[in-house]
């Protein structure tokens, strides 16, 4: 009989729990969250003091069944879930779903944190446990009802007047408005042009290099010298002054210091991971909940690698230090080990101080002790860990740093700047990643001294352009969200997951950019709703959950402060926006063989060029853009080459012929008179006949799977999403009629179901006939108006000037931002 029975999120953490706790314990994993909110509408209720209706998890009934039984038989309960919020919702809910089934009377239930998963850790815990904290529990709460109720309530008005299955999030929206505010402002950018000097010197055999700083006793701001002319001007002038020959007239020796980073934070990592790693958010998460959760190193079980992965601490603990001080005095010198220890001051507001930053358990475990043991994956991640944990407790980098003046003539010189490394300090293990920079490392320069001179051999003048601003990558995004209090680091990979899921954004050459679809998401939430994708707003609302999580605010009434507005503003929205303000279409210019307009938008099906409207006799028609065209961006020349796709393919086994081209909903292989829609991984450029085939062949195997009953005049009663419905195709027209909830389907008759269908089609027909109605009544004419006269044709719009190409006088061709 176990009389301690304790449980955790995984079973790998168990597993090395289990081995530190030994006889008298039983170690369960609750496989993560155990219930969650009902996936329906009404599970929060906000005039009910936002009661929370919660469901069980079906795939983890099995698991809360074995905790149930093993509990029968302990007298002790430890809930040992992670120490965040989630960790304690984690255990709470258990806590209620154990407490509903009446097994904990009579049991003792404790909760206990660890940030380790070592033998000290765990036990110290066990011998130390504490009630739930309530006030976390209340903080998870709250993001979880405040995230249920702008998807549920956001979400349908995006189906209504945008497209279906779209959705919102309360810190997915802002991070999304990043992502196209970057791109707008890119596309905005207009490219300056300017020239750099650079003098090719040497001396004693050594060459170097230094740029003109200083011109007739100006300064040199970037633009001074900005087109060609100018750049040859100053150059012929400079090297005919200098005549092979530069006079050193100043020389400014500095030393400089360099300190290390401080030890990982969940943002910190997730970002060194990305950039040196390779490493997606996602994935640089799932392997330091490996390592966090236990490695078997060949003696006896697993073990916890590092310690907890979700922190925004930078503290770390004494023992840790003591240890980090003693391996870097054995490996790298006592030099080497800065007098005091070195403390970093945590920038989060809510940081918790009881949670130590990102490290190994022990120092003592270097990369190359376990490697045998671990995955590339997590060899990497477990190296970047440990050096970046030891650097920060080395002392600083020395740089003696040498600036040098070489003057052409009275007025006029060239700087040249160089640096090199008297003590490496820390830099000896690590040195942190950068974003969107240069590094800053300069070549070394030889001796120089004041009133020598030295060889000019010549004066490169290169021509630059300016550039955007970068994209953001994952690693530049995460430190974004940061700055501006967007989320939580532990939700950064699922806000990052979501955008790309949603089809939002996408990642190309490991950059983001918006999809049209995206875009459009953000204008409308954007000018509908500013107030909630303002960063500022979405910090704010994250302070006052941190503030809940401290005890400080109650949550209820900062769920009022939110609910109440935003609940008004999304009725109101519902009723005032219109769906084709939204879809703004794009007019391209005139088609030249049928004289109609060619215009671009977003169809319910995506975004698609269209040639016509609706008023003309003539039907208008449609092609889907095809994969990397933009809405904002594509020419009418490229929308009509849409429409020259057909490809004949060949014919089918009865001679039907095979085709495929690209229409209002996509991409489609036609045979005969009948259609079979693309997958997402088939081109209609270079499908073959052979996939094609397989194509219709699944389409028929589909339409065949559909067909409950079959009728004479080619009715049919098919299943539905929403259940079983009737169908009439005549003439390749479709009439299609719902059936009576009570209906059965076996038993009906034809004659009833000509009559649905018959009520169904002229349904149909008055409420177009009252739609074109309600449109001449707007525009202040009959409504069997005569047809409209043939439209002038526009003149196409010019193409956006090319950036000139780069030149240069001498040297070579750089762009630089």
């Amino acid at each position: 009989m176990s009389e301690n029975l304790v449980i955790v999120e995984s079973p790998a953490k168990g597993k090395t729990i289990q081995k530190y706790l030994g006889n008298g314990f039983e170690v369960l994993a609750s496989y993560g969250h155990v219930r969650d909110l009902i996936p329906k509408e009404g599970a929060v209720d906000p005039d009910n003091g936002y009661a929370m209706r919660y469901e069980i998890i079906d795939r983890n009934q099995r698991h809360v069944d074995a905790i149930a039984r093993a509990l029968k038989k302990a007298d002790n309960l430890y809930l040992a879930t992670d120490p965040d919020r989630e960790g304690e919702a984690i255990s709470w809910h258990l806590y209620e779903l154990l407490k509903e089934r009446g097994a904990l009377e009579g049991k003792n239930v404790q909760r206990v944190v660890f940030h380790e998963i070592t033998k000290r850790a765990i036990q110290d815990a066990i011998q130390h446990p504490r009630d739930l904290a309530h006030e976390l529990v209340d903080a998870q709460q709250a993001r979880r009802a405040l995230d249920y109720l702008v998807g549920f309530n956001l979400s349908p008005l995006l189906w209504r007047k945008i497209k279906p299955s779209l959705s919102a999030g309360r810190v997915q929206s802002p991070a999304l408005r990043l992502i196209v505010e970057r791109e707008e402002e890119i596309e905005r950018f207009v490219a300056q042009e300017y020239w750099t000097m650079t003098a090719q010197n040497e001396k004693d055999a050594q060459a170097f290099s230094a740029r003109l700083h200083t011109l007739d006793g100006n300064k040199l701001d970037q633009f001074d010298i900005n087109n060609e002319a100018q750049a040859t001007a100053v150059r012929g002038r400079l090297l005919k002054a200098s005549n092979g020959k530069l006079l050193v007239s100043k020389v400014e020796k500095k030393q400089r210091k360099r300190y290390p980073a401080p030890p990982f934070t969940t943002s910190t990592l997730q970002q060194e991971a990305v950039r040196k790693l390779r490493f997606s958010t996602q994935r640089a998460m799932r392997v330091a909940q490996q390592l966090y959760e236990g490695i078997d190193l060949g003696s006896g079980g697993p073990v916890g690698l590092i310690t907890y992965m979700r922190t925004d601490s930078v503290t770390l603990a004494n023992e840790a230090i003591a240890e980090l001080r003693d391996l870097i005095g054995q490996r790298y010198g006592q030099d080497k080990v800065p007098e005091t220890p070195n403390f970093y001051k945590t920038k989060s507001k809510n940081a918790q101080e009881a949670h130590e930053a990102v490290r190994p358990t022990s120092a003592l475990r270097t990369p190359e002790q376990v490697k045998q043991y671990l995955n590339e994956e997590q060899f990497k991640l477990y190296e970047l860990i440990w050096k970046r944990t030891v650097a920060c407790q080395m002392i600083f980098a020395t740089m003696d740093t040498v600036s040098a003046d070489l003057s052409a003539e009275a007025g006029s010189f060239f700087r040249a700047s160089g640096s090199t490394i008297r003590d490496p300090g820390f830099l000896l293990v690590y040195e942190e990643g950068l974003d969107d920079r240069a590094s800053e490392k300069e070549s070394p320069l030889p001796p120089l001294t004041e009133g020598e001179t030295v060889t000019l051999h010549d004066i490169n003048a290169e021509q630059h352009f300016t550039e955007p601003p970068p994209r953001y990558s994952e690693a530049s995004l995460v430190k974004a969200l940061e700055e501006f209090g967007i989320g939580r680091p532990s939700t950064y990979a699922s806000i990052i997951s979501t955008l790309l899921s949603r089809e939002y954004v996408e990642l190309d050459s490991r950059r983001f950019t918006p999809t049209d679809i995206g875009r459009i998401v953000n204008r409308f939430l954007t000018e509908h709703f500013t107030q909630y994708v303002d960063y500022d707003f979405t910090a704010n609302l994250e302070d006052q959950l941190d503030a809940i999580s401290r005890g400080e605010k109650a949550w209820v009434p900062v769920m009022d402060d939110f609910w109440q507005p935003f609940h008004k503003l999304v009725d109101e929205k519902m009723e005032s926006v219109n769906r084709s303000d939204v879809l703004q279409s794009r007019e391209l210019g005139i088609d030249p063989k049928s004289g109609r307009p060619v215009s671009v938008r977003l169809g319910r099906y995506g975004p698609m060029v269209q040639i016509g409207t609706r008023d003309d006799e003539e039907k208008p028609e449609f092609a889907s853009l095809r994969p990397g065209m933009k809405l904002d961006t594509v020419t009418l020349e490229e929308a009509l080459e849409l429409f020259k796709l057909p490809r004949h393919l060949g014919e089918t086994e009865d001679g039907k012929a095979i085709s495929t081209n690209v229409g209002r909903f996509g991409p489609y292989v036609k045979f005969g008179d009948q259609f079979a829609s693309l997958k997402k991984e088939d081109d209609p450029h270079t499908i073959t006949l052979e996939r094609a085939l397989e194509l219709i062949a699944e389409k028929k195997q589909k339409d065949l799977e559909k067909i409950i009953r079959e009728f004479d005049n080619g009715i049919q009663i098919l299943k539905g999403r929403w259940g079983p419905y009737l169908q009439q195709v005549v003439k390749r027209s479709k009439v299609q009629a719902r059936l009576p909830k009570d209906c059965d389907t076996d038993k009906i008759t034809l004659e009833e179901c000509l009559t649905l269908l018959t009520a169904a089609a002229e349904a149909k027909s008055s409420k177009k006939a009252a739609k074109k109605a309600d449109a001449a009544k707007a525009d202040g004419e009959p409504a069997d108006k005569p047809a409209k006269e043939a439209k002038p044709k526009a003149t196409p719009k010019k193409a956006a000037a090319k950036k000139p190409a780069a030149k240069k006088t001498t040297g070579s061709k750089k762009s630089t931002s």
